[in-house]
C-alpha cells in the first residue's frame, strides 16, 4: 500500500514541476513577444484606415522585430490613432523624420508596422512621439487592378485568335500575302528587275564615263579626289610630325 502511495506522490509531484515549466516558460515566451521584460518607450501614430492591424502585432525596422503594436484607438471618423512600444535599444536608430506604413509578414501573413529610416540629420524619437504615416494599400483596390488587367488581356487573347485565324484562312491583306503564292511570286519578280535595272545602270555609267562628251568632266571629278586624298594625307603627316616634336 505504501509502494503505491509513494508511486502516486512521485507522478504528481512530476505532473505539477511539468506544468510549473509549461507555465514559466509560457509566461517567458508571452512576456518577450509583448516585450514585457524588455525596456521600451511609447511612439504614436495615425491612419485613415489601418487595414487589419491589430494590437499585439509585430513592428520592424530594417526588416528586424524592434516592437509591438501597444494600442488602436478610433480617434474621429476619418482618423486611426496606433500606439506602439519600441524597444529602448533601438532608439538611437529611429529619427524623428520616420514614417510608419502598414505591411504584411510575406504573402498572406498578418499584418505589421514597418518603420523606415529617417534622414541622418534628423533628431531622434522621444517617448510619446508622433510620427508620420503612409497609407496602405488595400487588397481590394490590388484585386480591382488585376482584375481590370485580366480582363485587358482575355480581350487581347480573343482578337489575336481572330486575326490568327483570318491569317490562317487567307482573309485581309497580310493573309492574302501569306497565303497567295502569286503575290510572293510578283515580289520576286520585282526583286529580279530592280537588280536588272541596277545591273543596267551601272552600264550606262560606265558608257557615259567612255563618252568624249562626259571624259572631261569625269575627269575633273577624279582630279578633285585625288587632291582631296592628297590634302588629308599631308595634313595627317604634319599631325604626327607635330606630335613627335612635342615629345621630343
Amino acid at each position: 500500500m505504501e509502494k503505491h502511495t509513494t508511486k502516486f506522490k512521485v507522478r504528481l509531484g512530476m505532473f505539477i514541476a511539468g506544468g510549473l515549466i509549461i507555465f514559466v516558460a509560457a509566461v517567458f515566451i508571452i512576456g518577450r513577444q509583448k516585450n514585457l521584460f524588455t525596456p521600451v518607450y511609447k511612439l504614436t501614430t495615425s491612419f485613415h484606415n489601418v487595414s487589419g492591424l491589430q494590437v499585439g502585432n509585430n513592428i520592424r525596422f530594417s526588416g528586424i522585430n524592434v516592437g509591438t503594436v501597444d494600442n488602436i484607438i478610433i480617434i474621429d471618423d476619418s482618423t486611426v490613432q496606433v500606439d506602439m512600444l519600441i524597444q529602448k535599444n533601438v532608439q538611437k536608430f529611429i529619427k524623428e523624420d520616420c514614417e510608419a506604413a502598414i505591411g504584411s509578414a510575406g504573402l498572406i501573413g498578418d499584418r505589421i508596422l514597418i518603420l523606415s529610416q529617417g534622414s541622418s540629420t534628423a533628431g531622434l524619437t522621444k517617448n510619446g512621439h508622433q510620427i508620420t504615416s503612409k497609407e496602405p494599400v488595400e487588397s481590394d483596390a490590388i484585386m480591382a487592378s488585376l482584375q481590370v488587367t485580366a480582363n485587358n488581356a482575355a480581350i487581347i487573347s480573343v482578337q489575336l485568335a481572330e486575326i490568327m485565324t483570318k491569317v490562317n484562312s487567307g482573309n485581309g491583306t497580310l493573309g492574302r500575302f501569306i497565303q497567295d503564292t502569286t503575290i510572293a511570286e510578283n515580289i520576286n519578280q520585282t526583286i529580279m528587275n530592280l537588280k536588272k535595272s541596277s545591273k543596267g545602270l551601272n552600264e550606262n555609267m560606265n558608257a557615259a564615263k567612255e563618252n568624249f562628251l562626259f571624259r572631261g568632266y569625269y575627269k575633273r571629278k577624279e582630279k578633285e579626289a585625288e587632291k582631296i586624298r592628297v590634302d588629308s594625307a599631308e595634313k595627317k603627316a604634319e599631325v604626327i610630325k607635330a606630335n613627335d616634336n612635342k615629345k621630343k
